[in-house]
């Protein structure tokens, strides 16, 4: 079997981070920026750009992921932090108009991507990295956790590029509550880690 840690994303394991970005879907391209930066900024950053953004939020302190490892291999990634840092999720209009928190609260945080090396799949390993991704935010301070995973089972087909969002069960699974549908196959979840 398997041997499974998960480890904050800090500076010294930036080069696991590009591994574990770099696996299959559009980690490597995007380097966990897209809700980071709004769409004007996107739109003008080539790549190169985005990952020295990434290394300096790898840099800064708080950890802006956690890395699964396979092995001793980095084979997964899932970005949790404070909303408030995330600032283009507060621009699009699905999850703004459906959230029951406010926007400008530091204590709510979001787990908001995932990404997991397609030699790595259909292993548990993005439910691993939502369980550890609770107890760094429960660790760091957070009252909330919200995060806005996509059904499957809602009748639309969903490109597998699409699945960084997280899949509905998932959190389900780890207990989170569907607060809010903005669309059949988009859910928004919340944790309350005062509960």
């Amino acid at each position: 079997m398997a041997t499974i840690t998960i480890e904050p994303a800090t500076a010294d394991r930036f080069d696991d981070a590009q591994h574990a970005l770099s696996g299959g879907s559009d980690g490597y391209g995007c380097q966990c920026q897209w809700w980071m930066i709004p769409n004007s900024e996107w739109q003008t950053t080539s790549r190169e750009q985005r990952e020295g953004m990434l290394r300096d939020e790898m840099d800064a302190g708080l950890s802006p992921a956690l890395i699964a490892y396979v092995d001793g291999e980095a084979a997964g990634w899932v970005r949790v932090g404070p909303r408030t840092r995330q600032i283009r999720l507060a621009r699009t209009r699905n999850y703004a108009a459906n959230s029951e928190e406010p926007w400008d609260d530091d204590s709510v945080w979001t787990v908001s991507c995932f990404v997991v090396r397609k030699d790595h799949r259909k292993q548990g390993l993005n439910a691993r990295l939502l369980d550890a991704a609770i107890e760094y935010a429960r660790a760091s301070g957070a009252r909330v956790i919200e995060a806005y995973p996509l059904d499957p089972g809602a009748g639309r087909k969903i490109p597998t590029n699409d699945l960084y969002h997280g899949v509905l069960s998932t959190f389900q699974e780890a207990g989170f509550r569907e607060v809010a549908r903005p669309k059949p196959h988009v859910a928004i979840v919340s944790l309350d880690l005062a509960a």
